[in-house]
């Protein structure tokens, strides 16, 4: 693919992603930090596309490179008129200069800033209502696969599937039963986001496509979810903003996020690397132990892990919850079952494996 249709495409999936994320801002809770911990990781989305058009600059014609930023400043000049509606008001405001911004709207909105080196894309319709004034507007629908149905073809048995995400723009699993599945490095371009449910005795990693390696590969996800999983062994991978955990049991999982949230979860052992305390909500036989150092990359080593900083929202005394406990060293999973039994291998089904992690073994 000619690299200017090729960061179109990405540039446009970004725009898309982030469009939906500032979207979402006003249904997220102000509780505990974690609407403002969303509106930094949009900022962190828009400085590095931002830098990304930038870089693009040895290929991009200096016309588009223009359009491309004006759409980048867009987006920011939207996220600050959200984050303003969330500001306690003042007594005294200054009125907006209203005449200034009628002048020109073409500035205002950034559905004028959709790039025109590809002719086959239409430019969104002038007629828009004035609710999405601000928006990015629509942006093309590439043309994708439905990988769930595809991995599910042959139904459970013996074999890793590697679905590689290449047609898509964020990765989600759902509706799957005893299925082995590795993400492959070249998914990283899906990791916008993620969405891992109802999953039932199945082996998951993500490891590859969301560790970001000294070479400038991989891409963590921007946020992941999990929800409704049993039985399962999951490798999240990387996550460089929150992750939402409900609905998980019997389960073991692995995950390097900034911070994570967990609801309504049961006998779970979690390897975690977090940046923030984990916070756990009406769970039970809670298991934290530090991530294995063969998902780390250098920069998580050289970070502070909190794996072990767990706070209750529902155990309120001074006392230790009894929902949550250290797994103990001698019962965590050693570093040789992590890279050479998760794997899998000829002949090894995903019963096998998670038997010999001991997954769903633990009772109540």
């Amino acid at each position: 693919m000619d690299p200017k249709e090729r960061f179109y495409r990405q540039f446009q999936a970004s725009c898309s992603t982030l469009q939906e994320l500032i979207n979402q801002l006003p249904t997220v809770s102000p509780i505990a930090g974690e609407r403002q911990d969303a509106i930094e990781h949009i900022l962190a989305g828009i400085s590095r596309l931002s830098q990304e058009v930038a870089d693009a600059s040895d290929y991009i014609p200096a016309y588009d490179q223009r359009t491309y930023s004006q759409t980048v400043k867009a987006l920011s000049d939207q996220l600050k008129d959200v984050t303003a509606k969330f500001a306690p008001k003042s007594r005294f405001q200054f009125k907006p200069r209203a005449a200034k911004t009628a002048t020109n709207p073409k500035q205002q909105d950034s559905r004028h800033f959709v790039p025109p080196a590809d002719p086959k894309i239409p430019v969104a319709s002038k007629a828009s209502s004035p609710e999405s004034h601000n928006a990015v507007g629509t942006l093309p629908t590439l043309p994708g696969k439905n990988y769930n149905e595809e991995i599910a073809r042959g139904g459970p048995g013996l074999g890793v599937r590697k679905p590689s995400f290449s047609a898509a723009r964020d990765i989600t699993l759902s509706n799957h039963q005893r299925l082995h599945i590795i993400l492959p490095a070249s998914a990283s371009r899906a990791t916008s986001s993620g969405a891992l449910t109802n999953l039932d005795g199945c082996i998951i990693d993500m490891s590859a496509p969301t560790a970001k390696t000294a070479a400038g590969e991989g891409a963590p996800f921007v946020n992941l979810t999990l929800q409704n999983i049993t039985g399962s062994l999951i490798i999240a991978g990387h996550v460089d903003g929150s992750v939402h955990l409900t609905g998980v049991r019997n389960s073991v999982l692995v995950l390097v996020a900034r911070q994570i949230r967990i609801h309504e979860c049961e006998n779970v052992d979690l390897y975690l690397h977090s940046l923030s305390h984990p916070i756990i909500e009406d769970c039970t036989g809670m298991r934290f132990a530090p991530a294995p150092e063969c998902y780390l990359t250098e920069r998580e080593e050289k970070g502070t892990n909190q794996w072990d900083q767990v706070d209750d929202f529902k155990w309120l005394k001074a006392d230790h919850s009894p929902n949550w406990s250290v797994l103990l060293e001698n019962e965590r999973l050693p570093l040789e079952i992590w890279k050479k039994t998760v794997p899998g291998g000829p002949g090894i089904g995903v019963n096998d494996i998670l038997k010999q992690l001991g997954v769903g073994s633990r009772k109540a």
